[in-house]
């Protein structure tokens, strides 16, 4: 196994595992310092209520379970692991740019993981 591929890997499931702060903040599980809970997005220009944000903490933890599959099929040199990362990236930063005060560091690693998500074919035989 290649040692960029592990490294990737490891990354990519820190990154799905961030997520997972999403989902205790915005289903009220317990509080996580940085990521109050609050019921709206877009710099709270839109208030989703209870149940909207709810559901928006729930997408945090779907984006992270697709970061954690693309990070298991990259330790398996799947042929599906880049649609799923640039699904999960993609899917990622529409959740981070809703709530960019907060997640500001989000969206920088989804932009970085797009590019890597870009220029990795080029790569796919090493």
């Amino acid at each position: 196994m290649n040692t960029w591929r592990i490294m990737l890997a490891v990354i990519i499931v820190l990154h799905g595992l961030v997520h997972i702060m999403g989902v205790v903040s915005y289903l009220k599980l317990g509080e996580v310092q940085g990521l109050p809970y609050k019921t709206t997005v877009l710099d709270g220009r839109v208030n989703l209520g209870n149940s909207g944000i709810g559901v928006y903490g729930a997408l945090w933890g779907v984006a992270a379970l697709g970061f954690i599959a693309a990070a298991i099929g990259i330790l398996l040199n799947s042929s599906w692991y880049l649609p799923l990362l640039t699904v999960a990236t993609v899917f990622s930063l529409l959740l981070t740019v809703l709530d960019f005060n907060v997640a500001m560091a989000g969206v920088v690693v989804n932009t970085a993981l797009l590019i890597l998500v870009w220029i990795a074919p080029r790569f796919s035989s090493s």
